[in-house]
């Protein structure tokens, strides 16, 4: 992978001020270039109000403000990016100026210097040819704003060559971004079903079929968002909604024509008037509910049909980009294939459209994981950042089937598991429990568990071997998958903790046996006892993981994993005393004495705080340790327990005290 320094920015307005803050933030040295100082000064401004922001919520401390804003050089001066590896042009969207400004930077930067276009409208290909050495182009499509939103369309031209693709791909996850990728297609993945879909909210409000706070509610309930249509284009500019229907009818025809109402806000220049949040009489909810679907899964069954992306990049770029806690891929599910037809059918009537051959269940599965031969290594990657990386059902059928084809070639020595985005695998999916308690089908849940411990025993027996890469979160479940393998080496930003028993279960993945045979009984307690969190540094610390690497050490592992050992470690004092003191103690005196060792208040008062029937069921299960499997045996007792329906169910809540019941 190149190692990239030093980023240059043209342009600092609200995309290009906001990557230039994003990038100084992952401690690169950013050169911010506009025409005038005066939008210098301005984009520095709005880096300077948004770092207030992050340093009034804590987010960053004072110091780490200016150091930030330090890495930041406005110029005027184009020539100095020439110590960049990587430009990145983000100006308005004028194809002329896009195509002068990749003429003058190809002369400036080194020819291997990769260059990018934040464009929505424009091809890549045809922008590509404004550049010396067109192979190093392609595009990064941000989303607003581009220092918080994690979501980037990286877009691969015709010339663009994988060199170029892949350093951008690692370079975008080494600055906290979730990448998705697609073809060079007008409106890339998001906006090509996004866009239209806010045309559909302009359009049921043109037909006076409800007013746009109505269908901003009926909206939100539908795709789980924060912001209804006409909110959203109130507070990122109506024109831009417009222009972009605009560019996308010009690429795909008639169905994209923008709403009458659309051009007439944008050239008056007025905000939609949204009322408070309403109620909708059902069957106007219904109907404009199922608009919205048939639009946006028309548009996802062309995407699909056109080979743009895939159906986790659609997910992806929904959940992470758009925030919608139901994507549109969960739409489908939740209609099923026949519904789905349905509506799409109603819409191809109107508009006189070809039904999209995609429309098929199998078409919208979306891949969770996904697993690549490197020589002699085999490489899983878990992804779905939408969700944390998350275990349920298909995600663990997954892993499996990738596992077990790797496992299963004979020419591999080596298979190394990692996830994509915040997390390597934040747990297990809580609203999967928590619907099986609620129906009474625990039995579900018990299933489960068994199908993801006889899969990691696979894992953990494997004659291969086996490297885990912790690139962020590994919670419950994941610290459980991480625990499988031979080696765990994890990024400096990740962290490590076993949550259960503050939501009222335990580990049941092999979290209370694998630890032992690393940290001994007694750290694993403390682990599980106090859901303590731990930073890469501190599992290093106690040899709960191997070793903390950087980006470019990650990327060196996968290419030779065989240079990656296991490591020994000698507890501090510090851990000692704690691995002794909880390999002594039993849960009833923890609970109940009031003789508190000195040092030990704060440790206590938070188990003191925990679930006492799935901390009683830990500690029986570590003293006997006689292997993961033995965690089944209470998992129907302790799913059934009123606590865990009340500790799943407090999951980003207030917690709560429990009955021991």
């Amino acid at each position: 992978m190149m190692k990239i320094t030093h980023v240059g920015i043209i342009g600092a307005g609200t995309m290009g001020s906001a990557l230039t803050q994003k990038f100084a933030q992952e401690g690169l040295t950013v050169f911010m270039v506009d025409r005038e100082d005066q939008f210098l000064e301005k984009g520095m401004t709005s880096v300077k109000t948004v770092l207030s922001e992050g340093v009034e919520r804590r987010i960053f401390s004072p110091e780490q403000m200016q150091n930030i804003i330090n890495r930041i050089q406005p110029t005027t001066d184009m020539n100095d990016l020439a110590q960049c590896q990587i430009v990145i042009e983000a100006v308005f969207e004028d194809k002329r100026v896009k195509e002068n400004l990749f003429t003058q930077v190809s002369e400036i930067v080194a020819t291997d210097a990769i260059l990018a276009t934040n464009t929505s409208s424009f091809s890549v290909t045809e922008l590509a040819q404004s550049v010396k050495h067109p192979e190093r182009f392609l595009g990064l499509h941000f989303f607003y704003h581009a220092a918080k939103n994690r979501l980037v369309e990286v877009v691969k031209g015709d010339e663009t060559n994988d060199k170029t693709f892949n350093d951008c791909m690692w370079f975008m996850q080494r600055c906290g971004k979730d990448p998705i990728t697609c073809k060079d297609a007008h409106g890339f993945v998001v906006n090509r079903f996004f866009v239209p879909w806010l045309n559909e909210a302009v359009r049921i409000y043109e037909d006076n079929l409800a007013t746009p706070g109505e269908i901003d509610s009926v909206a939100m309930r539908t795709f789980v968002c924060g912001m209804g249509p006409f909110a959203l284009m109130n507070a990122t500019g109506i024109a831009i909604a417009y222009h972009s229907q605009k560019t996308l009818e010009d690429a795909y025809g008639e169905f994209y024509h923008p709403a009458k109402i659309l051009k007439a806000q944008t050239e008056n220049n007025e905000d939609w008037n949204i009322s408070d949040q309403v109620e909708v009489n059902p069957t106007v909810a219904k109907l404009i509910s199922d608009r919205l679907l048939a639009v946006t899964l028309f548009v996802c069954g062309q995407l699909l049909d056109e080979n743009v992306c895939t159906t986790g990049d659609i997910n992806r770029g929904a959940g992470v980009g758009l925030k919608w806690r139901k994507t549109p891929i969960d739409c489908y599910s939740k209609l099923g294939e026949e519904k789905a037809a349905e509506l799409v059918r109603d819409l191809m009537e109107k508009w006189k459209l070809n039904f999209p051959n995609s429309m098929s269940t199998e078409n919208w599965k979306p891949e969770y994981v996904t697993s690549e031969i490197d020589g002699t290594t085999g490489v899983i990657t878990i992804n779905r950042p939408e969700g944390m990386n998350a275990m349920n059902p298909t995600v663990v059928a997954q892993l499996a089937d990738a596992f077990d084809a790797l496992d299963g070639n004979e020419s591999l020595t080596n298979i190394v598991i990692t996830g994509r985005g915040k997390a390597f695998v934040a747990g297990a999916d809580i609203k999967f429990f928590i619907d099986h308690i609620k129906a009474g089908t625990i039995s579900n849940i018990v299933d489960f568990t068994t199908f993801g411990q006889n899969l990691f025993t696979r894992i953990d027996e494997s004659n291969k071997k086996v490297i885990v890469i912790a690139n962020g979160l590994a919670l419950g479940g994941g610290l459980e998958l991480a625990l499988t393998a031979d080696i765990i080496v994890a990024l400096d930003k990740a962290i490590f903790a076993f949550p259960e028993t503050g939501i009222g279960i335990y580990p049941g993945l092999g979290g209370t046996q694998r630890p032992i045979g690393r940290i001994g009984k007694g750290l694993t307690k403390y682990l599980i006892y106090t859901g303590q969190i731990l930073t890469a540094q501190k599992a290093e610390e106690i040899g709960l993981i191997d070793k903390v690497i950087s980006w470019e050490e990650m990327i060196s592992i996968i290419a030779n994993p065989d240079k990656t050992e296991k490591s020994s470690v000698t507890l501090s004092d510090k851990w000692q005393k704690l691995s002794d003191y909880f390999n002594n103690t039993t849960m009833d005196t923890l609970f109940n004495t009031e003789e508190i060792p000195d040092g030990m208040e704060k440790i206590i008062g938070k188990i003191r705080t925990k679930a006492p029937i799935a901390m009683n069921m830990v500690e029986n299960l570590v003293n006997k340790n006689t292997g993961p499997i033995s965690e089944l045996d209470h998992l129907e007792t302790v799913f059934n327990t009123n606590d865990a329906l009340v500790g799943l169910q407090s999951v980003g809540k207030k917690p709560p005290e429990y009955k021991g019941r």
